[in-house]
């Protein structure tokens, strides 16, 4: 599937993004996810109220993946139904191109998970161990209930609906909706090697009950993410930088030098340069990595000074600007974002 992803890239993104919905649901069936995560995530990706009626019951859930409890709509824009499963996505808008194979897979997703009418159970324990408004004793039972330890140490994967994994999180997940949108989620138990995949972040690693925390860090490592590279963002790699990213960008505020930055950035070789002065202890070290001359670096260097108004190679400058240039990074990325329909 992921040879097929990049094979169809240059020649055809509507099949692409039709493989991509059919790889997000086969990776959420291999998380063992739960019946209402895997509603969630279609109404995410139709953007609409999707409902499903199976086991003698039937649920309804939003894009922000909430239960709906309204009488449903008569109008549904599209549904599906197989061997006594129905689903359907509700709306009065004509259906999208992919609303066929999102059910589709919906229903093989719910049909590969679902238990017996007797057994099924409606709680959603990873997302209320994740909330860090729920009470620490809700959170622990939740702990309890996913089978992790209560004095272990852990740490939460994020990753986009339509990460590609080489390797896949080795621990409960599920789909959180989040204020980027819905996020794959996994947590892993100290010692469980990182998954392999792109994009993906893994937050600091921290008791069970404080997983919210870890949460927040790896939301903010994935978000850094190149969304080329194999090898996961690490939240413990940025240290206690990650949990200071992570307010800051939580205000929804761009910070001081953001308009700064943006402007260097607007350059062809802005966004490069800086991320190789943030990533190097030397101007020749930058420009080795940059390969350029250490004079054409030292030139732009003028320039970004200029905009700056401080010297970002020595001293505070050095730590400021990488904040400043992490914070943009972060306002900038779209790896979390969902194909344009």
């Amino acid at each position: 599937m992921q040879e097929l992803l990049g094979r169809l890239a240059a020649l055809d993104p509507g099949a692409r993004n039709s493989l991509r919905v059919i790889a997000c649901f086969d990776e959420l069936v291999i998380g063992n996810v739960p019946p209402r995560a895997l509603l969630a995530t279609a109404a995410a990706l139709s953007g609409a109220v999707v409902g499903a009626a199976f086991g003698g019951r039937v649920e309804r859930v939003d894009r922000r993946g909430d239960e709906v409890t309204t009488h449903p709509g008569i109008h549904r824009r599209c549904q599906y139904e197989r061997e006594g499963l129905r689903v359907w996505i509700e709306g009065e808008d004509p259906a999208a191109a992919d609303d066929a194979l999102v059910l589709e897979r919906l229903a093989l997703a719910l049909r590969v998970r679902v238990e017996p009418p007797h057994r099924a159970v409606r709680r959603r324990d990873l997302p209320l161990l994740l909330d860090g408004f729920s009470v620490e004793a809700d959170r622990a039972a939740a702990a309890a209930r996913l089978l992790l330890a209560p004095d272990g140490c852990y740490r939460v994967v994020a990753a986009p609906l339509f990460a590609l994994w080489e390797r896949h999180p080795q621990g409960p997940e599920d789909v959180l909706t989040t204020a980027g949108g819905p996020v794959h989620v996994a947590v892993l138990a100290e010692g469980v090697p990182d998954p392999v995949g792109a994009p993906v972040g893994v937050g600091l690693p921290v008791a069970v009950t404080e997983l919210s925390s870890s949460l927040r860090t790896a939301l903010i490592a994935v978000r850094l993410h190149d969304g080329v590279s194999r090898v996961p963002v690490r939240a413990e790699d940025l240290g206690g930088l990650a949990v200071v990213l992570a307010e800051q960008f939580e205000r929804g505020t761009p910070g001081p030098d953001h308009d700064a930055v943006a402007r260097i950035v607007a350059h062809a070789w802005g966004e490069k340069t800086l991320d190789a002065l943030v990533r190097t202890t030397s101007l020749r070290e930058a420009a080795r990595v940059l390969g350029i001359h250490p004079s054409t670096l030292s030139a732009r260097l003028q320039t970004v000074i200029a905009v700056l108004g401080f010297d970002p190679v020595t001293g505070l400058g050095r730590t400021r600007l990488g904040i400043a240039f992490l914070l943009w990074r972060l306002r900038a990325s779209r790896v979390l974002d969902l194909p344009v329909r």
